[in-house]
C-alpha cells in the first residue's frame, strides 16, 4: 500500500502554493507567454482571450478556490499541503492507456483516431462525475462537514478513492452517447471500439485500489492471494474497531464477548468470553505531543476498550503493524479486467454485428462484478437482501445487455428476411 506518493507543501518561502500563491503566479506567467507567442504568430490578444479566456478563468478558479479546499490539514486544522495519491496516479494512467488503445482500435474500424481524442474529455469528466456521484449518493453521510465548503471539499477528494466503477460506466457512457448523437455519429460502432478499452482502465484503477487500501476482500488465511494492509488503511481500521486485531469478537446487539483468540492482546489483558463490551474507541491521549507538520491522517492512533467496567488502553506502538490477511479482491478484479479487455479485443477480429462487442463487454463485466462482490466485504446488502448495490446493478446491466443482444440479432435477422422476400431483390 502506498496511499500518498508525494505531499506538495502548503507553502514555499512563506508564500502558499495554492490559492493566491505560486501556482496562480505560474498560471499568470503562462497566460502572458501564450499571448506573446500568439502575437508573434499573428494572433491578437483579444482573439486569444475571446477563444481561450474561459479555460484560463476556469483554471484560475480551480487554483484559487478548489485546490485549497482539498489540501490536507494537521491536528490543529491548519493546511500542510496537497497529497498526490497513488490512486489518483493510477487513475490517470488507466484513462491514458484506455484512450491510447481506443485510438489504436479506431483505425481498424475505419474511424479517424482524432475522433477518439475529441470524445476522451467527455468520457473522462462524465466518468469521474458519475463514479463520484454514485459513491457520494451511496455514502452521503460521511461527506457532510461543518460548513458547505467543507462538504463540497470532501466530495471533491476523488483522487483519494471513493469512485464506483459502475457510476463511471454510466456517467461516461451517457456523456459519450450525447456527444455521438449530437454529432450524428454511429453509437454502436463507437461502442465496439471504446468498451474493451474501458476494462484496461479498470486494470490500472484496481491497482490504485491496492495502493489506497480500499475495495478489499473478506478475511482469509495467509497465502499467495492474501493481502495485509498497514495502519491507516480502511481495512486496518475496520478490523481494529470490530475487535479482530485485538483478538476478540462480540455480538453487535448484546455487546457480549463471543470469542477471544489465545495469545492475543485481548487475551493478555484478561478479556474473557461472556464479558460485556462497554466501549471501543480510538485513543487520542497522545495527540497533544504529535507533530504538527504532518497531515492528521498520518498521526498514529491508539485504542481504548472497556469490558465490564474495566478499561484497557493500547497505544499505536502496541498495536499490530499490519491488518489480518484479507482476500486480494483488488488484484483479482484487476487481472480479470485485463483478461476481459484482451478477450474482447480478440473477438473484435471476427465479423460480428455492430454493437456485439459493446454488449458482450457490459454483460461479461456484470458477471465478473457480481462474483467479485462475493469476495468483497466492504458493501452492505441492499433492499432487505444480502446483495450489494453493485450486485443489483450487475443484474440490471446483465439483463439489459442480453436484451440488447437479442434485439440486435433479431432486428438484423428480420431485415435480412425482408430483403430476401422483397420483390425488387
Amino acid at each position: 500500500m502506498r496511499r500518498t506518493l508525494l505531499l506538495i507543501p502548503h507553502e514555499i518561502a512563506g508564500l502558499p502554493v495554492f490559492g493566491f500563491g505560486w501556482l496562480l503566479i505560474l498560471l499568470a506567467i503562462g497566460l502572458v507567454a501564450r499571448i506573446v507567442i500568439g502575437k508573434v504568430r499573428g494572433q491578437s490578444p483579444g482573439k486569444i482571450l475571446a477563444t481561450e479566456g474561459l479555460l484560463w478563468a476556469i483554471a484560475a478558479i480551480a487554483v484559487t478556490v478548489v485546490l485549497p479546499r482539498v489540501e490536507l490539514h494537521n491536528l490543529d486544522g491548519d493546511p500542510v499541503g496537497m497529497a498526490i495519491r497513488g490512486y489518483g496516479v493510477m487513475l490517470l494512467l488507466g484513462v491514458g492507456s484506455a484512450i491510447w488503445l481506443a485510438a489504436y482500435r479506431a483505425r481498424r474500424y475505419g474511424i479517424d483516431p482524432d475522433m477518439i481524442y475529441s470524445i476522451a474529455p467527455w468520457a473522462f469528466f462524465g466518468g469521474i462525475f458519475g463514479a463520484r456521484a454514485f459513491f457520494v449518493a451511496q455514502y452521503h453521510r460521511q461527506f457532510i462537514g461543518d460548513t458547505f465548503f467543507e462538504t463540497v471539499g470532501n466530495m471533491l477528494r476523488f483522487t483519494e478513492g471513493g469512485l464506483v466503477v459502475y457510476g463511471s460506466f454510466i456517467g461516461g457512457s451517457l456523456a459519450v452517447t450525447y456527444f455521438l448523437i449530437r454529432h450524428k455519429l454511429p453509437v454502436l460502432k463507437f461502442g465496439d471500439v471504446i468498451v474493451p478499452c474501458m476494462f484496461l482502465g479498470v486494470f490500472f484503477g484496481r491497482i490504485g485500489c491496492v495502493m489506497n487500501g480500499c475495495c478489499y476482500g473478506g478475511r482469509c488465511e495467509e497465502g499467495p492471494m492474501a493481502l495485509q494492509f498497514p495502519p491507516g488503511a480502511k481495512v486496518y481500521q475496520d478490523q481494529l474497531f470490530d475487535g479482530q486485531l485485538l483478538g476478540f469478537s462480540y455480538d453487535a446487539e448484546t455487546r457480549e464477548i463471543t470469542s477471544v483468540r489465545e495469545g492475543s492482546l485481548a487475551d493478555q489483558a484478561g478479556i474473557r468470553v461472556g464479558g460485556r463490551l462497554n466501549e471501543l474507541n480510538d485513543d487520542r491521549s497522545e495527540w497533544k505531543s504529535a507533530p504538527r507538520d504532518i497531515p492528521a491522517e498520518d498521526v498514529p492512533t491508539g485504542v481504548v476498550v472497556t469490558v465490564d467496567g474495566r478499561r484497557h488502553r493500547w497505544s499505536a506502538d502496541q498495536l499490530p503493524n499490519q491488518a489480518l490477511p484479507v482476500q486480494a479482491a483488488q488484484v483479482i478484479s484487476s487481472i480479470s479486467s485485463l483478461v476481459l479487455c484482451l478477450a474482447l479485443c480478440g473477438l473484435s477480429r471476427f465479423d460480428f454485428r455492430t454493437g456485439t462487442i459493446m454488449l458482450l463487454g457490459f454483460a461479461s463485466y456484470a458477471v465478473l462484478r457480481f462474483v467479485l462482490e462475493l469476495i468483497r466485504v466492504d458493501e452492505a446488502g441492499q433492499f432487505g437482501t444480502n446483495l450489494s448495490i453493485s450486485q443489483w446493478v450487475s443484474i440490471v446491466v446483465f439483463s439489459l445487455s442480453l436484451g440488447g443482444l437479442a434485439w440486435l440479432y433479431r432486428s438484423s435477422k428480420t431485415a435480412a428476411l425482408r430483403s430476401e422476400t422483397s420483390p425488387n431483390r
